[in-house]
Formats: C-alpha cells, sequence, structure tokens
C-alpha cells in the first residue's frame, strides 16, 4: 500500500510538472526530483533504479537544448536582439499564467496565452529599441513561432518522460527487498557431568 501511495503522489508530481512545463517554467525537472524522491522512499533499486533515472536526465536536458534552439532560431530569424528575445521570454510567461486563468480548457489557454505573450514581449521591447511597426511585427511573429515549436517539442518529451517514469516504478510484478531472518534462540543443552552428590540428610529422611 505504501508503494501504491507513493505511485499516485509520482503521478500527481508528474503531472503538475508537465504542465509547469508549458508555462515555461522548469517542470521537466520537478518530473526528475519527483521520480528520483520515489526511488528513494521505495527503497533505491526496489522499483526505481539508476537506468530509468539516467534516461530521464538525458531526455530533460535535451527538451532545455531543443526548446532553447527553437526559440533563439525563430527571434534571430526574424532579426530580433537579445533583448528582445528576454521580452519573448517573460512575455511568454506572464501569457502563460493569464491564459491559462482566461481560458477554461487549461493546457489550450496556457499554449495560447504563452505564444501570444511571446510575440507581444519581443514586439514591445523591439520597438523600444527601434520604433518600427513592421520590423517589431516581424520579430513578434519570430519569437511567437519559436515559442510555440518549444512548447511542442518540450512537451512531446515531457510526455515521454511521464509514461518512461510511471512504467518503471509501476509497483507490480517486483519483489520487495528482503526482509531480515527472525533471530532464532539458542538451543538449551543437556547438562554433560556427573550427577549432584546427594545430601547424607535427605537420605536419612528417605529412611
Amino acid at each position: 500500500m505504501i508503494a501504491w501511495t507513493c505511485y499516485i503522489l509520482l503521478l500527481a508530481i508528474l503531472i503538475a510538472g508537465w504542465l509547469l512545463n508549458l508555462l515555461g517554467l522548469p517542470g521537466l525537472w520537478v518530473m526528475v526530483l519527483g521520480h528520483v524522491a520515489f526511488a528513494f522512499v521505495t527503497g533505491w533499486g526496489v522499483y526505481v533504479g539508476p537506468p530509468s533515472v539516467t534516461i530521464l536526465l538525458a531526455l530533460a536536458i535535451a527538451a532545455e537544448l531543443a526548446e532553447f534552439f527553437a526559440g533563439a532560431a525563430g527571434s534571430k530569424k526574424a532579426g530580433g536582439t537579445r533583448r528582445g528575445m528576454m521580452g519573448a521570454v517573460v512575455g511568454g510567461l506572464i501569457g502563460g499564467i493569464v491564459g491559462s486563468v482566461v481560458i477554461p480548457i487549461i493546457i489550450l489557454g496556457t499554449i495560447v496565452g504563452a505564444v501570444g505573450g511571446s510575440f507581444i514581449g519581443a514586439a514591445v521591447v523591439e520597438w523600444l529599441i527601434h520604433p518600427d511597426e513592421m520590423r517589431a511585427a516581424r520579430v513578434g511573429f519570430g519569437a511567437a513561432k519559436g515559442r510555440l515549436m518549444g512548447i511542442i517539442l518540450k512537451g512531446t518529451i515531457g510526455l515521454i518522460m511521464g509514461i518512461v517514469s510511471l512504467v518503471s516504478a509501476l509497483p507490480v510484478g517486483r519483489a520487495a527487498l528482503p526482509k531480515p531472518a527472525p533471530a532464532i534462540p539458542p538451543a538449551i543443552l543437556p547438562t554433560t557431568g556427573p550427577a549432584p552428590a546427594t545430601h547424607p540428610s535427605t537420605l536419612a529422611g528417605d529412611r
């Protein structure tokens, strides 16, 4: 029962981490930490061990690199500056939070808000640097496109991480850690040696 309770908590952590990932927060690392915590609580190597932890770490790093290069490529291709990229990041984070509140469907609202926020953040910052509406809009569209690609890539990798974690941690058909054998009390050995001598007074009473 303890293993299944921890498994349900792990499922909740994985879902929360995946949703945080859509907001632009380090949700994939929350998933990795939840997986490692499950390993220590249930016994390292009983359900979760080095192989699945290594796979999750590799996937999380790959997702971060994919998001970075996708966003950077979209902004750079549109001619954006580094400050414009920062505006896209901040705008995407704020837009994701606002979109989650405004649009009832949390995943759709988060994605729409994050992409729209990236467009607004990048476009506003670029317009403040270079007051050119057409250029600002072009950079904004590039940042939004990059943000969308990053969300798709990280979201897909996050789903794969969740599946790997849940399959490897499933507490079914696994042998628990061996319990120590109960202590065996020492056997009572028969007394060896000469029999005790009978006291003379006892012999006299028997007569």
